[in-house]
């Protein structure tokens, strides 16, 4: 008789909880992560230096390596200087750039990566991907998940508040992301995962459905378990599909077609995701997450972020060009320049109206 499961990956420790830090060597060492305490910590230059005051006298085995920024290059570089320290495990502490490059850098050598967040500004903490810059724009490098995540929510409090909204534009753009899925699995015969499209779309659930706000306990337990099950669904899938559509697409057409102006990644997600719902009819659906957006003080519209009518426009159009192959309701609909103002008018009225 077959065996009826499957191995998923994930951390063998996930600790979201006010005060995680304090316990994060007990944590390390408890789970044999790093039982003789040698450690790669890659931080920051501005916050990460606060952080290392503080939980140094914690880790006296660590080394601390301070990361430039978000690029591939940094990435390199950072792998390069941990690579002669035989470690047990590289630590990435703090934000998505950093965290990033502390992925890439772990994989290139070898080591188990321990993702400390301390903020929730998207869903790529928990997942197979480090995003990072390079010559030709950005790129997305796949990964191994983090052995161990660990949020302390009193540090996520202390953030600024738009790394928050931000991460709750990205978790619930899941729900658009899995819209788009189904409707390729319904159109093209696309395969599609129902354990990690289930992870994702009920992660984008919880947050929109949740009745807390930005400063409450509650509500940023309910984001950054959401967050991370939708790293591990990333992993279970094989690739970002359970957590990117149509909604990315219109994000990264943002990045691209105006680098300079962009907004944060959750901002443009979820504003991408209200209007993809829009355009697919489900009208309930979208007018929720507008509700929600605002509420919590996320864009909806894209002149609240610097945007005209037209440059949104212009994103939309531009969007299926930037992941070739990916079938969504912007793929399937193929509207012509004049029909996405039209449809963004009809938006717009109902955001307004």
């Amino acid at each position: 008789m077959p065996v009826l499961t499957r191995l998923i990956p994930s951390p063998v420790v996930v600790d979201i909880r006010a005060g995680a830090l304090n316990d994060l060597a007990s944590v390390l060492a408890d789970q044999r992560i790093s039982s003789s305490g040698k450690l790669a910590v890659a931080i920051s230059g501005g916050s990460g230096a606060v952080l290392r005051e503080r939980l140094a006298p914690a880790l006296p085995g660590a080394s601390w390596y301070e990361v430039g920024g978000g690029t591939l290059d940094d990435a390199i570089q950072l792998a390069d200087a941990m690579k002669s320290g035989h470690y047990d495990a590289v630590v990435g502490l703090g934000g998505g750039k950093i965290i990033d490059c502390a992925k890439y850098a772990a994989a290139r050598i070898g080591l188990p990566l321990v993702a400390v967040a301390t903020n929730l500004s998207h869903d790529g903490l928990c997942s197979p991907v480090a995003t990072l810059d390079n010559d030709a724009g950005r790129g997305s490098y796949g990964v191994p998940n983090p052995i161990a995540v660990v949020i302390d929510l009193d540090v996520i409090r202390e953030a600024p508040v738009r790394f928050v909204r931000s991460g709750i534009g990205d978790a619930i753009s899941n729900i658009s992301a899995v819209a788009d899925w189904e409707l390729s699995a319904r159109e093209r015969g696309e395969d599609i995962d129902g354990l990690a499209a289930a992870m994702a779309r009920q992660a984008g659930e919880a947050v929109l459905r949740h009745p807390g706000g930005v400063g409450d306990d509650s509500f940023l337990q309910v984001l950054a378990e959401g967050l991370v099950l939708t790293g591990i669904a990333m992993s279970v899938a094989g690739d970002s599909r359970p957590a990117s559509g149509a909604c990315h697409e219109i994000n990264h057409a943002f990045d691209l077609l105006y680098p300079k102006r962009a907004a944060s990644h959750g901002e443009q997600c979820g504003l991408g995701a209200a209007f993809a719902m829009y355009l697919r009819g489900a009208r309930e659906e979208s007018a929720l997450m507008v509700e929600v957006l605002r509420r919590h003080g996320l864009p909806v519209l894209p002149q609240e972020i610097g945007f005209s009518a037209e440059e949104f426009v212009a994103a939309v159009e531009y969007a299926p060009q930037t992941r070739p192959g990916r079938y969504t309701i912007l793929e399937h609909l193929a509207l012509s320049t004049d029909q996405i103002r039209d449809a963004y008018a009809d938006y717009a009225k109902t955001v307004t109206s």
